[in-house]
Formats: C-alpha cells, sequence, structure tokens
C-alpha cells in the first residue's frame, strides 16, 4: 500500500465522497471510518475538513432523495427489495417501520447510526407521503449529524488514527490483504446472522390455493395480518383478516379455538414477521396455524380470489 497517506491528502474528498455513495446505496461497505480517517487528517492540515464534511452530506442526500422518490413511486415493493438485498435480518423493514410511524419524517435525524433503520428510513418517508421539503431539512440535518461526529471523532484522536495510517503504510500490500479480510469477515458474520435467523423461522407454510380451499371448504380459517401498523397504512389488508397488533397476543389467543385453522400472513421478505407470529400461536397449542407462502403479495397475485371472511376482532 504505497503512498497510503499521500493518496488520501491528495483524493481524500473524493474517497469520502465514493465510499459514503455506495454504502448509502446499500452495498456492504463501512463509511464511518473513512469519515474519522478524513477528521484525522484534517488537523495537521492534510484535508479540508469542511470540504469533507460537504462531500459525505452531498453523497448521502443524492443517495436518500433517490430512495424517497423510489418509495414515493413504488411504495412497500422497494421496501421489500431492500429488505431483500440487505445483510440485515429480513424482518429488518417490519421492526423499524412503526419506529418510523411514531416519529415521523424526524426519525432522519439518527438514521443513519442505526444499522437497519437508515436502509429504510428515506424509502418509507417517500412511500408514506412525507412532504419533500421537510424530508429535505431533516435528511440533510441527519446526514451533517452523521458526518460530523465521524470527523470529530477523527480530530478527538487524530494521534491514534495517523499511527494506525503509518502502521498500514510500512505493511505495504499485506495491509491491504488485511483490510480486504476484515471486510470479508464483516460480510460474512452479517450473512451467518441472516441465515441464523431464517432457521429460527423455519415454519412449515400454507399456499394461497391451500387457503381459499379451506374457506371454499367452510373451515372458516382465521386469516391474522401480522404486519407493522405502518405497512397497513400502504397496503390495504385481507378482506375478514384479524390485526395482530390490535390486541395484546394474550388477549387474542384466549378467545380462539386452538383447532382453528390459523394462517397468518405479512409482507416482508421470506415470510420472516409471520413466521415469528405463527410460532407465538404454536407454542400456544395453536398446531393448525401456518404462515402464508408469500404474504400478502401472493394474495394480491390471486387478485383477492375467493370468498370475504367476516371481520374478526379480540
Amino acid at each position: 500500500m504505497p503512498q497510503l497517506i499521500e493518496l488520501l491528502q491528495i483524493y481524500g474528498v473524493l474517497i469520502v465522497f465514493g465510499i459514503v455513495l455506495v454504502e448509502q446505496f446499500g452495498l456492504p461497505i463501512p463509511a464511518f471510518p473513512i469519515l474519522v480517517v478524513a477528521g484525522a487528517l484534517s488537523v495537521d492540515g492534510d484535508l479540508a475538513w469542511q470540504l469533507c464534511l460537504l462531500a459525505a452530506v452531498g453523497a448521502c442526500l443524492i443517495c436518500d432523495l433517490f430512495w424517497f422518490r423510489a418509495g414515493r413511486f413504488y411504495g412497500k415493493r422497494i421496501l421489500r427489495l431492500l429488505c431483500k438485498i440487505s445483510l440485515s435480518p429480513d424482518s429488518c423493514v417490519n421492526q423499524t417501520e412503526d419506529r418510523f410511524r411514531r416519529f415521523g419524517a424526524k426519525s432522519l435525524l439518527v438514521s443513519k447510526f442505526v444499522p437497519g433503520f437508515n436502509t429504510i428510513a428515506a424509502p418509507l418517508s417517500g412511500a408514506i407521503g412525507t412532504e419533500a421539503r421537510p424530508f429535505l431539512a431533516y435528511a440533510i440535518t441527519g446526514a451533517a449529524l452523521w458526518s460530523g461526529t465521524g470527523i470529530l471523532l477523527g480530530v478527538l484522536f487524530h494521534d491514534g488514527v495517523e499511527e494506525l495510517l503509518a502502521t498500514l503504510e510500512t505493511m505495504g500490500g499485506t495491509a491491504l490483504s488485511v483490510l480486504a479480510s476484515l471486510l470479508a469477515l464483516f460480510v460474512a458474520v452479517k450473512y451467518v446472522e441472516r441465515r441464523r435467523h431464517r432457521a429460527r423461522t423455519a415454519v412449515p407454510r400454507i399456499e394461497v390455493g391451500e387457503l381459499l380451499d379451506l374457506i371454499d371448504a367452510g373451515h372458516d380459517p382465521l386469516i391474522i395480518d401480522a404486519r407493522s401498523l405502518t405497512a397497513q397504512g400502504i397496503e390495504a389488508a385481507i378482506p375478514g383478516a384479524l390485526v395482530f397488533k390490535s390486541c395484546p397476543p394474550e388477549q387474542l389467543m384466549a378467545g380462539l379455538d386452538r383447532n382453528r385453522h390459523i394462517v397468518v400472513y405479512c409482507s416482508c421478505p421470506n415470510d420472516v414477521t409471520a413466521a415469528e407470529v405463527a410460532k407465538q400461536f404454536l407454542a400456544n397449542g395453536f398446531h393448525r396455524t401456518r404462515p402464508l407462502k408469500g404474504g400478502l403479495d401472493a394474495w394480491n397475485a390471486h387478485h383477492g380470489a375467493g370468498p370475504e371472511l367476516d371481520p374478526a376482532t379480540c
């Protein structure tokens, strides 16, 4: 890794912009460390921290506007796509949607500090109809806080950072191999985490056709909507479905027949949330509980075929 510090001195602003840009678009490349390095180099005048800050905020804003517009035009579909390509567990979207609903666009102030949350904050803003002006205000402020924090940490710990850079430079090509290995390890850990999460939610699914057969045969299956409240506001529910979050699970289960067919659906990748809720029912003796394979998308693909169900309440 020859002339490492010199390269950072010459191209530091471009490096900051490029790495922040690709990270914000969803690639698993941690950008925060490069902000720390930029802050450290700015102490001795090797880099202008103001330009680095502008570069980072600009990169964040480009990505945020892209995902905001994607969310505005494609709604829940873009959120599902992001969760599919993310290395975070598949429930990342469902777990953070209601947090966003609680605080609205203000969540953008801290979203970049929270893994998973940063993935969906901008497209979710567009999907729920946030106005462009407040979105821009909070997005710019949040990007400045995140970028400024990284640069400030570099300023505060510049001696240690510069020693690390000097050590990497003396290591030559070995340093590049170490950095590549660390990145590969990070990706591998996230991948294993995702696989383990899927394994924990391995529950037999029911197809839409099987569900419709149960309805036609008069078995009166109870359909439970396990989506977040935010997702329910974006897409209409299956007719007659009971909202899982409408009352405490214990209260809901107390009034149900344990021999009744129960079908749980969501709109997240791999039916993860539906599987988690189904496991709760199975653990409480509801042995005919299954998640709907493909969730709401699969139901909508059948154009709502089959008779409507009577609404269920707690």
